[in-house]
């Protein structure tokens, strides 16, 4: 007579992979318009700006990239800034200085 084994279920060496959702990014919330206070922030600070660009406004800012393109173009017109570069895609400016005018 043949002793019988009792048959077990299989192992698993590993268990199944896990996979990870990826690293979330917190949304921004920039603002879409002026209020009273990031208005005079901007024309305070933003002229003292060693390199101004659209990017580096919104960052600074909290303000959306079109308020800042907008922004800038004022502070152009008024003679605050000038630009050192002026393409649809980089918009470069820095402080205006007497001697560079």
């Amino acid at each position: 007579m043949v002793p019988t084994i009792p048959l077990t279920p299989p192992r698993r060496s590993c268990r199944a992979q896990k996979w990870s959702k990826g690293k979330s990014r917190d949304k921004l919330a920039n603002k879409v318009l002026f209020d009273k206070e990031t208005l005079e922030k901007f024309n305070k600070e933003v002229p003292s700006y060693k390199i101004i660009t659209p990017a580096v406004v919104s960052d600074r800012m909290k303000i959306r990239g079109s308020l800042a393109r907008a922004a800038i173009r004022d502070l152009e017109k008024a003679g605050t800034i000038r630009a050192v570069v002026q393409h649809s895609k980089m918009m470069i400016y820095t402080r205006a200085t007497n001697a560079a005018e």
